[in-house]
């Protein structure tokens, strides 16, 4: 009769309480320059208004800017609440379209030499001409914002997704084409990998540029969102709430910024590792 020998348990890592600590500091250190860059910012217009006297008819302070938000929030929170499922909806459209027109113009030389100079004609056009053609097409609603939120956003993810796909070295897809890997195979080991830091840098500026597009539309024709409050904040002279409305959609472009760059870091972070 023999003896069993135990089976042998690997033990896993777990990170030591130093080592959060570190973690923790180093989060900590990349936080400050932003948040310090902000607060003197709003610090320094504030002592501006303050000790110059400026009207808040002229020049609110960020102070008076809040108060007004925060005087009118019920009304503000659903404006903000439409100006931002607009401006996803027509993101996410600009992300699928995108996504697939950068790939077929990055892939392929004919289709490249073919839609380029369609492409960037179409990038010259001012996207705010379109708007009352969009509201004659839809009338005046959700979807001229959503579309205007596509269009403006559409052409930086279409270049950079093309530009990462076009630009991946030949040698490691010679390399795997030699091992006898499909060509499927190449692009999911190789070419996507490669294009992805391509691919969140066009997001980190295309859901900026988004908010633009809805914005602009909701001011020109629109019956809800934070352009149709700043319009009616303007009619009636209340100027804080039209800064109110500057500073709500300018924190909710930085608040998906740092999504993206978050959720970037977490999958490209090999590309910036000289950086860190």
């Amino acid at each position: 009769m023999t003896r069993e020998t135990a089976p042998v348990v690997e033990a896993v890592p777990v990170p030591t309480l130093s080592a959060r600590g570190s973690a923790v500091r180093s989060g900590l250190r990349n936080l400050a320059p932003p948040v310090l860059s902000i607060l003197a910012f709003f610090g320094l217009w504030e002592l501006v208004c303050r000790v110059f006297a400026i009207k808040p008819f002229i020049l609110p302070a960020p102070s008076a800017a809040l108060g007004a938000l925060a005087q009118f929030a019920p009304a503000v929170a659903g404006h903000a609440w439409q100006t931002l499922v607009t401006t996803l909806i027509g993101f996410a459209l600009t992300v699928v379209l995108g996504v697939a027109l950068g790939a077929l113009v990055g892939l392929n030389r004919t289709a490249y030499q073919a839609l380029y100079p369609l492409l960037i004609g179409f990038n010259a056009v001012p996207k705010a001409a379109l708007v009352p053609v969009l509201v004659i097409w839809f009338g005046v609603g959700a979807v001229p914002a959503v579309l205007t939120a596509f269009l403006i956003s559409f052409f930086p993810v279409v270049v950079n997704v093309a530009t990462g796909l076009a630009t991946v070295e030949p040698e490691p897809r010679d390399v795997l084409r030699a091992l006898g890997a499909t060509p499927w195979e190449v692009f999911t080991k190789v070419s996507l990998p490669r294009s992805l830091p391509y691919f969140f840098a066009s997001l980190k500026v295309a859901v900026t540029l988004a908010f633009v597009g809805s914005i602009i539309s909701e001011l020109a024709a629109s019956n809800k969102g934070i352009g149709v409050m700043m319009n009616q904040a303007a009619s009636s002279f209340q100027v804080p709430l039209v800064f109110g409305g500057v500073l709500l959609v300018s924190a909710m472009g930085v608040l998906l910024y740092a999504v993206f760059a978050l959720i970037e870091s977490r999958l490209t972070g090999w590309a910036y590792r000289s950086q860190h």
